[in-house]
């Protein structure tokens, strides 16, 4: 995938933006190999996300950019162009829990999800993980309290911008981020919780979930905003409970959901295909 390149964009609707598009393309001797698009009538929004790679000789990417702009600019594209093969840099914040970070690691090793992990940041120590691999990953211990919380998110902050992390994942971090973070974050942090939100909220969910006879159970992948645990979401998923389930093989089945609908919506967004729609979101499926 070293020659392909990926271009998403979202503009009003108007006619002529497929066309536009496709011709600069051809023009510049590339070939579409995937080719999505959404209309939404509701907000009059047009989304799409383009792969292409170049045929006849190598195009420089600021050559591709500096020949789109213009028609993005006629056309009032918001848009995106990158190669393919590049990868994207994600920091990894989990807390007592690890369920997600070791699913996350696992598919990272095995190239199921492409990315350059920065560093793994926790509020709690080292040897809380001691019987996992990190692989060389950076870890970055940064205990937090009421008094602290300030401080805290000032020193991630840095931590983001220092190792030019795009993506910040919530792997189950049991801190609520603040507004002036979350809105910092905005559009590239994702996180995971449980379905049973809000009508479950504080300690033992699960176990609330068991004494209320719950049927169904699931989770949400969604970008985090200020608004708390509403954010636009990217996957979800559920799971059905028999009146055999115990509060335990609530828990378990919970981070196993958890697990596969966190790497769902990262695997989304690393590959370009989450657009964000107001407070909804456009995902480009395989």
């Amino acid at each position: 995938m070293s020659d392909q390149f990926i271009l998403r964009l979202s503009s009003p609707n108007r006619p002529g933006i497929v066309a536009a598009v496709s011709t600069f393309l051809f023009e510049q001797g590339c070939n579409i190999l995937e080719a999505q698009q959404f209309d939404d009538t509701e907000s009059n929004t047009f989304f799409a996300r383009i792969v292409f790679n170049t045929v006849s000789s190598a195009v420089p990417l600021d050559a591709l950019k500096a020949g789109f702009s213009p028609i993005a600019e006629r056309l009032s594209l918001s848009w995106q162009l990158r190669p393919r093969s590049q990868k994207r840099c994600v920091m990894i914040l989990v807390s007592r829990f690890d369920h997600c970070l070791v699913d996350l690691l696992y598919r990272w090793r095995t190239g199921e999800i492409d990315m350059g992990i920065t560093g793994i940041v926790s509020n709690y120590p080292r040897d809380t993980y001691e019987h996992l691999d990190l692989d060389g990953i950076p870890f970055h211990y940064l205990p937090v309290s009421k008094e602290t919380k300030h401080e805290q998110e000032e020193k991630l902050w840095e931590l983001v911008k220092a190792t030019g992390t795009e993506l910040v994942v919530l792997a189950r971090y049991m801190q609520i981020l603040s507004d002036k973070l979350s809105t910092r974050l905005s559009g590239k942090c994702i996180n995971i919780h449980h379905s049973f939100l809000p009508g479950f909220k504080g300690a033992k969910p699960y176990h609330q979930a068991h004494e209320r006879g719950v049927k169904l159970m699931g989770a949400t992948a969604h970008y985090v905003t200020a608004d708390l645990d509403e954010g636009p979401i990217i996957e979800q998923d559920v799971e059905r409970i028999s009146h055999a389930d115990s509060p335990a093989d609530l828990v378990r089945k919970g981070r196993d959901i958890e697990r596969r609908v966190l790497a769902r919506a990262l695997a989304f967004h690393l590959e370009d295909r989450v657009l964000v729609n107001k407070n909804r979101t456009v995902v480009f499926r395989d």
